[in-house]
């Protein structure tokens, strides 16, 4: 087994990555993408791996390699596909419906007169979210129709074109907090609940975390987002309705679980590990 780490820098979730495979006894590169350059014609160096495990921070970075890689036949976990129906949240929200997999409301609009037409039709407040984004940024709960328009002008004339596509997202009255769950192949194998005094529950702007268990019902629902998605590795978050129950939200493929280990007391980094050496062995096959 030979295996690459495609990463952007070592933040704790890699540390805690390499030092797993540094325990296992597996060999390992690591690729560093402000340093990598593909060669469209070259594809020799890579073909040697088994697996690339990719780690980007930046979504484009992650997308593109992975669809270099996946062209060459060099299977990533995850994959280009998963990635680029991740990393956008329009296209999650097809998928999920798709699908049939409970999740929250969503509209979708092109100019801002019509996204006013569709955030009135749900009745404030509404959340407005860029299509392309991580880590709660750049999320608005919209409270009054001064709000929306302004925020929808703000968008326009100054966003990328990302933000001229108006994402609208009904708004939960969810208890204080949401789930994040973390599927791994066709198992959802541990779970969150992420806490906060704010709207917004994400760890990264301070949410405080505590174990979720893992209900027959919450591993029916992820597993079948996590396939929505394309599969693989995958973190799931939900929102609990008061009338509705569990309804999915987001999906990420480049999880972080640095909250989750001893939260859930799973190990999450060895079970990561299993699932990719198993792609590389050619056991699961992925798309």
């Amino acid at each position: 087994m030979k295996l690459a780490v495609l990463y952007s820098r070592v933040r704790l979730e890699e540390k805690i990555l390499f030092e797993t495979l540094d325990t296992r006894g597996v060999p390992y590169d690591k690729i560093d993408d402000r340093e990598v350059v593909f060669d469209l014609d070259q594809p020799e160096f890579w073909r040697q791996y088994d697996v690339v495990l990719e780690r980007c921070i930046n979504h484009s970075r992650a997308l593109y390699a992975l669809k270099i890689l996946n062209d060459w036949g060099v299977p990533t976990v995850n994959t280009a596909y998963v990635a680029d129906v991740c990393g956008n949240k329009l296209v999650t929200s097809s998928a999920l419906v798709r699908a049939g997999v409970p999740n929250t409301r969503v509209k979708i609009a092109f100019t801002p007169e019509s996204a006013v037409q569709a955030i009135e039709e749900f009745g404030y407040p509404v959340v407005l979210k860029p299509a392309v984004g991580s880590w709660g940024r750049l999320i608005s709960k919209v409270n009054d129709r001064d709000s929306a328009e302004a925020l929808l002008e703000h968008k326009e004339v100054l966003g990328s074109f990302h933000h001229s596509i108006f994402y609208i997202q009904e708004y939960i009255q969810k208890p204080g907090r949401d789930i994040r769950a973390f599927v791994i192949g066709d198992e959802t194998v541990a779970a969150i609940y992420r806490a906060s005094a704010h709207w917004i529950t994400n760890t990264a702007r301070g949410a405080q975390a505590s174990n979720c268990p893992v209900t027959p019902e919450l591993n029916r629902i992820c597993v079948a987002a996590a396939r929505a998605v394309g599969g693989g590795i995958v973190g799931v978050d939900l929102l609990e309705d008061p009338e509705r129950g569990l309804l999915v939200n987001e999906v990420n493929y480049t999880i972080e679980f640095r909250n989750s280990i001893a939260t859930t007391g799973v190990d999450i980094p060895n079970k990561i590990f299993d699932y990719v050496f198993a792609v590389g062995r050619g056991e699961i096959k992925v798309i």
